[in-house]
């Protein structure tokens, strides 16, 4: 290791530029969220975590996540109908 660096020629900023389109943020998320993200893309056979997460929240402001009470309902419509059977 030398001694010192010469450093007069350097420049600050990100040395790879975020591609066209996407802003780099700082962002605090809870660690079992991220932990999931991750998990999945694992399970997956790997991927960026961070592209399931914008895909997430994309579908999730197109709408085309299904609504929690749309869910819900279904979920209790399907164990009435398993029930009923069982009766």
């Amino acid at each position: 290791m030398k001694e010192q660096y010469d450093f007069s020629k350097g420049k600050r900023g990100p040395v790879v530029k975020a591609p066209e389109g996407k802003e780099k943020i700082t962002i605090r998320l809870d660690g079992d969220i991220v932990n999931w993200f991750r998990h999945v893309v694992d399970q997956a056979g790997g991927g960026n975590y961070q592209t399931l997460m914008n895909k997430a929240l994309r579908e999730y402001i197109e709408g085309r996540t299904p609504k929690f009470e749309d869910t819900l309902r279904r979920i209790i419509r399907e164990e009435l109908a398993a029930k009923l059977s069982v009766a």
